[in-house]
């Protein structure tokens, strides 16, 4: 079994920035990776939307309307992904999820999401 959670959310005025991470951990101690990642936000009374991928080769891709101020990463051995945000703005209040195809030795690879950071921007 394999937990995803989210840490690094909370209040920041606009324009600011915030940084999301996204730690996966194998509850059995076996080795766990990142592969695909992605980062979905959710405002309220809206639709999930999608914010930004990164492939397990690295390859990247960004909504319009992040483009230029986010930036998905990972680093620790694959291990934890991150949302770089910046230049906020207030109607990018929402919930933030991750969701990452995260290998490990004794699963194989499966999908799993995090349980989502709440961002508030404040204007």
């Amino acid at each position: 079994q394999v937990q995803l959670v989210d840490t690094g959310g909370g209040t920041v005025q606009a324009g600011g920035s915030l940084t999301l991470s996204c730690a996966a951990s194998a509850t059995s101690g076996s080795l766990s990776r990142i592969n695909h990642l992605a980062w979905y936000r959710q405002a309220p009374g809206k639709q999930r939307e999608l914010v930004a991928t990164m492939t397990s080769g690295g390859s990247t891709d960004y909504a319009d309307f992040v483009k230029g101020r986010f930036t998905i990463s990972r680093k620790n051995h694959k291990t934890t992904g991150y949302l770089q945000m910046n230049s906020l703005k207030s109607d990018e209040t929402a919930v933030y999820y991750c969701s990452a195809d995260v290998w490990t030795a004794v699963t194989g690879t499966v999908n799993y999401w995090g349980q989502g950071a709440q961002v508030t921007v404040s204007s």
